[in-house]
């Protein structure tokens, strides 16, 4: 992984190289920005330019490369053992293997997380300890990537900061963070900040088209839709044809809601019940999405609308129908049901329900 494979981000990419070339590289570094930015691919990057061996860092094989990442105690894990990420290495490898760009929750469908609250434990911090108190192995840096080090448990967060307040030398920590505000004061004041912003639309379309060989106008509406999130934009080609499967859902429910046919919403919410539990999730995550979207498109300021061509054909018809006097109810009853998913709720009963909600939501006049 070099500076080559990150997406956009030229700005922060020669600021780096800055620090290094003028001998101010700080012992700890925060990187923040929103999901989907770059960061893990910049702390890499950067890695690799201070280690100076690329080979070895793509393979996670350098000796001085260390990363920390929260975990989940596993139930084949001892009552006393506390998880550390040496624990799960070998998915940590794959996950990366595909790529520095990946969200939390897919991380967590790695681990197997399924409910369980991933943290990084004391227990880890002191590992960190006694592997950066060795020297570095090939003379230089030791870098160490905290990914989510806002996922540090009490524990971990005090003994973190001891290692700031005392760094072993020749060590630089790297932390990857999406919400910094929620790391000790004391800790954020011990690093060097850099805010790291979405991936500029020219940037991302620029790349879609390189890496992925997207044509123009497809590539400018995916970057438009991707929000400065190269995982987003690289989601949204993967899952096209589920978005199109959602998008008639959405339109079928909506045509059938507004004709008030109920028996033929019966046969929609049954169908729709049969999809797994996070399918259903991801096509609740879509209406609600879709809901926003119509209702910012009545505002006729299309640079606020993010929407394929399908959806926004539709937009031109169906729109008018989501306003000022049901957005909140409308945005509140796809929220509710999928709060109702995941606690496990009758999908049935669930979606039947949703669906006559709409129907009369739909007929509320401004």
């Amino acid at each position: 992984m070099s500076f080559e494979d990150v997406v956009g981000q030229k700005e922060t990419i020669d600021r780096l190289k800055e620090m290094k070339s003028e001998g101010r590289v700080p012992h700890a570094i925060l990187l923040c920005g929103p999901s989907g930015c770059g960061k893990m691919a910049i702390a890499m990057g950067f890695a690799a330019y201070l280690l100076g061996d690329t080979a070895l860092t793509d393979h996670l094989n350098h000796p001085d490369l260390h990363f920390t990442y929260p975990t989940i105690k596993l139930p084949s894990m001892g009552k006393e053992h506390q998880p550390v990420s040496g624990d799960f290495a070998k998915e940590w490898r794959e996950m990366v293997a595909k790529g520095p760009y990946f969200t939390f929750e897919q991380w967590m469908n790695a681990i197997g997380a399924a409910n369980q609250q991933a943290i990084i434990t004391g227990a880890e911090s002191d590992e960190l300890t006694r592997i950066l108190s060795l020297k570095p192995s090939m003379g230089g840096y030791k870098v160490c990537i905290i990914w989510l080090p806002e996922r540090m448990n009490q524990t971990c967060a005090n003994k973190m900061l001891k290692l700031l307040e005392e760094p072993p030398g020749q060590t630089l920590f790297i932390m990857v963070s999406e919400q910094p505000d929620q790391l000790l004061e004391t800790i954020r004041s011990r690093t060097q900040r850099i805010d790291v912003r979405p991936i500029d639309s020219a940037d991302m379309e620029r790349e879609l088209m390189a890496r992925r060989g997207i044509e123009q106008n497809v590539a400018a509406r995916m970057a438009r839709l991707a929000g400065g999130s190269w995982t987003k934009a690289i989601e949204t080609l993967n899952a096209g044809n589920e978005n199109r499967m959602f998008f008639d859902m959405f339109t079928m429910l909506m045509r059938l809601a507004y004709q008030r046919k109920v028996k033929e919403l019966k046969k929609w919410s049954d169908s729709v019940a049969g999809y797994g539990r996070e399918k259903q999730r991801r096509l609740l995550d879509y209406f609600t999405h879709l809901v926003r979207e119509y209702f910012v498109y009545n505002f006729h300021t299309p640079e606020l609308n993010y929407m394929t061509e399908e959806e926004e054909e539709f937009a031109r018809r169906f729109a008018p129908f989501i306003n000022e006097a049901n957005i909140v109810e409308m945005a509140e009853l796809t929220a509710k049901a999928r709060r109702d998913i995941a606690q496990n709720a009758n999908a049935k009963i669930v979606f039947f329900e949703m669906s006559l909600q709409i129907i009369i939501l739909l007929h509320k006049r401004q």
